[in-house]
């Protein structure tokens, strides 16, 4: 089964050696946060250059289609393209009109889609493509990109309520590279933890939100949800977060959570910290661990997607267990992270599916 994005980006291209002559069309498709996933260019024979920026745009929505996205953006050097499927121009061309109704009823197949005009210097990867098209007179493949520090990375707002120990393991992986992420804000439910002075001192931007300042929880959650969205983040992370707060539809499965136990067990209110461990060690659990999950507007009830395990030993205090506990949540919380960035992360009934 193909890989699915919620959001494709495309670049485009078509020319014409003549017009009419010998003709190339190419496309690069592209995750919303700029990592390309592919790239085609295709040998037309002789056809215009209209023909061919038309076939661009038709060949790379019938490859889109397999990766059944929500939104797709089109992106175009060519102008009388962009202007005639957005219905500002009309199409004269009996050549073009079949191609352009196609492509439009193609684009009614997504939730939604913009079509955009770029300049040439924009669109380098698609043009240099037509030309490798051209000059060997047959199709071009381009594998896709792998990741790399200079790809877009994914912003993250950070929610606390303490030490901020979940932060600090995040920011060393950034540093060394195992997370492709930045930090534009971090989010405290108290003024006074050391989580506030750690974040600060890294030289992040840090807000105090305080339950207790607002008069209920809809106006408590809806500061946090303004904060979030100003600071442009994509994914947030609720590390040692101890408030309820309602998670807004433009957050849904974007919010995560790591809990230090196997859920279902040991979870829900009051099950936060030392109170989990020694709830554990008190069950004569053999085995525990953490729990990365989507959060939902009930405590640790969200789909779960990523635990790891360890053992507990017969000697073992709260504090002893938590110290291995928290080895594993500091490769799960960054584990989870990725496949979120990478979109493969699918959530069906309740159930958050691997890809």
């Amino acid at each position: 089964m193909d890989k699915r994005f919620e959001h494709i980006i495309i670049y485009t291209d078509g020319g014409s050696r003549g017009n009419p002559g010998p003709s190339a069309a190419a496309f690069v498709l592209s995750d919303k946060r700029g990592k390309q996933i592919t790239a085609k260019a295709f040998h037309l024979g002789d056809s215009t250059n209209n023909v061919a920026e038309y076939t661009a745009v038709l060949k790379a929505l019938e490859h889109t289609g397999r990766y059944h996205p929500k939104h797709v953006s089109v992106f175009s050097d060519s102008e009388l393209l962009v202007h005639q499927l957005n219905g500002e121009y009309k199409v004269k061309s009996e050549q073009i009109r079949p191609l352009f109704e196609e492509i439009r009823s193609m684009l009614n197949r997504f939730e939604s889609s913009d079509i955009r005009h770029i300049r040439r210097e924009k669109n380098k990867v698609a043009d240099k493509l037509v030309n490798q098209a051209l000059n060997l007179q047959q199709d071009v493949i381009s594998e896709a990109e792998p990741d790399t520090p200079n790809s877009k990375p994914i912003r993250l707002g950070v929610l606390i309520s303490g030490g901020g120990t979940t932060l600090l393991n995040i920011l060393k992986c950034i540093k060394e590279g195992k997370l492709n992420a930045e930090i534009p804000l971090v989010i405290s439910s108290r003024s006074t933890v050391k989580g506030v002075e750690r974040a600060r001192e890294a030289g992040l931007n840090v807000k105090i939100i305080r339950k207790k300042d607002f008069p209920d929880i809809d106006k408590f959650s809806k500061e946090i949800e303004e904060a979030l969205v100003k600071a442009g983040v994509d994914l947030v992370i609720q590390g040692g977060w101890l408030c309820l707060w309602k998670i807004p539809a433009r957050f849904k499965n974007k919010v995560l959570n790591i809990h230090p136990a196997l859920l279902p067990s040991f979870g829900g209110k009051g099950m936060w910290g030392h109170h989990v461990h020694e709830a554990v060690l008190k069950a004569g659990c053999k085995v525990s661990g953490c729990t990365v999950h989507f959060c939902t507007d009930e405590y640790d009830s969200g789909p779960i997607i990523v635990q790891r395990t360890c053992p507990v030993k017969e000697d073992d205090t709260p504090d002893t267990l938590a110290a291995r506990v928290f080895e594993q949540e500091c490769i799960a919380y960054p584990q989870a992270i990725n496949l979120f960035a990478q979109e493969r992360i699918v959530v069906e009934d309740r159930r958050a599916k691997i890809r």
